[in-house]
């Protein structure tokens, strides 16, 4: 856990610990960024062979975002155990290489894994242990088929763990789950929420957006809207009114959805602009403020929404807008009215990010590129912000002041006898 920076595990993680290691089938609900990751694998690890060459472990998510973010858990856990995560978008060559050496645990999207079982890519025969995390949204966007076809594959399997951040959905009668061990934490996040609503004299609703971004100054937010192209329009006119911002939703290729989580991580950005895309199953940082520019189609997507704030017992405030004639849904009756303040002024951004053309497969490390930058580049320790490892690259945010005559420093050196380049992003 020291790892992670946990020092402790919060009551939802010690109720799912007893419960998983007592028994063999578990339905966890807890909210979005409560912690059921580490909830689910402290235990399951312990049931792990690290000298078995096997996949013992199996974790299906609902998306390509979900499965990268537990693999990235499982390796700051530094256990020593083998992990990949396969998922939709990424060359099959790839899997292939992973698989050389077969994985104790391994993350896939259904669809990836079950293409993957047709293949007979790896043996299931000593697969014991299965979770299937965000269970709903698998069975919502249409995986349903596929996880029947898994789990009937899974003859081996002793313990199954479903998770979920909503109540509600019944269970598939193919898990076979009907007296499973059922811990439901949902009510633990709603008092941590304050929502509130903005009225907006037009029905477009874009300059009370501003002025909302304004109202808040440097503070972390997620903007959520239903439509890519209502992205677009905001991002357009944020960057006339020169706001740093990103943009995240489905249809965007894969390294620009990836680099556009990196910069709100890293902090280059402190607002993203998105889709329900990034409503569950991302890895990014406690946003104090969400607001709802479109309120989505259904009461429990408005839930993972705003499961995004107030993690980990902190508290978050829920901002809607709403347009003067529009109809507040039911669930927002008792919402209290926010009254825009004078606008903050919105400093320059602290930090830029530097890709590295150079990662985990060059044996680079963490070490190695702190070395880099703060002998070859003559940095502080302060002027250096997080580091990013992927498998054939690095991002790396430092002071923005600096960056340009940095990279001009640094660019075409060598890390582990390997020339990397190196420059903004």
């Amino acid at each position: 856990m020291s790892k992670l920076g946990i020092t402790h595990l919060n009551p939802m993680q010690e109720a799912a610990h007893q419960a998983i290691t007592e028994q063999n089938e578990i339905v966890l609900l807890s909210p979005t960024g409560s912690g059921k990751t580490v909830a689910f694998l402290l235990p399951l690890l312990e049931r792990i062979d690290a000298q078995v060459e096997a996949v013992q472990l199996l974790i299906l998510a609902p998306s390509r975002e979900l499965a990268i973010q537990i693999e990235t858990v499982l390796r700051q856990m530094a256990t020593g155990i083998k992990v990949n995560a396969f998922y939709g978008g990424q060359h099959f060559t790839k899997d292939k290489l992973n698989l050389k050496h077969i994985p104790a645990v391994l993350i896939g999207t259904p669809g990836r894994i079950a293409d993957h079982i047709r293949r007979e890519s790896f043996s299931l025969s000593k697969t014991r242990l299965l979770v299937i995390d965000e269970y709903d949204k698998s069975l919502e966007i249409g995986f349903e088929k596929e996880m029947k076809f898994i789990t009937q594959k899974l003859k081996a399997c002793k313990k199954k763990i479903l998770t979920s951040a909503t109540d509600g959905i019944s269970l598939p009668g193919f898990l076979e789950m009907e007296s499973a061990t059922r811990l439901d934490f949902l009510h633990t996040q709603k008092d941590s929420i304050t929502i509130k609503h903005i009225l907006s004299p037009d029905k477009d609703k874009l300059p009370t957006l501003i002025k909302t971004l304004k109202h808040l100054g440097d503070q972390l937010a997620l903007v959520f809207c239903n439509y890519k192209d209502s992205i677009n329009r905001i991002s357009e006119r944020l960057e006339e009114e020169g706001i740093p911002h990103g943009r995240y939703y489905g249809t965007m290729e894969q390294k620009d959805r990836e680099r556009a989580l990196i910069k709100f991580r890293n902090g280059t950005h402190r607002l993203l602009i998105t889709t329900d895309l990034a409503a569950r199953g991302l890895d990014i940082p406690e946003i104090k403020n969400i607001i709802h520019y479109h309120l989505p189609f259904r009461e429990e997507e408005f839930v993972h929404r705003n499961g995004r704030t107030a993690r980990m017992n902190a508290t978050g405030t829920v901002y809607v807008l709403q347009w003067a004639e529009e109809e507040l849904k039911a669930y927002l009756q008792d919402t209290e009215a926010e009254i825009l303040s004078e606008s903050q002024p919105l400093a320059e951004t602290e930090w830029t990010t530097l890709f590295i053309s150079g990662g985990r497969k060059d044996k680079i490390s963490k070490g190695d590129i702190v070395g880099l930058f703060i002998k070859e580049g003559g940095l502080s320790k302060e002027e250096l912000g997080l580091i990013e490892l992927k498998q054939d690259c690095a991002f790396v945010a430092v002071k923005s002041k600096l960056s340009a005559q940095l990279c001009t420093q640094v660019n075409n050196s060598k890390i582990k006898k390997r020339k990397v380049r190196i420059y903004e992003i």
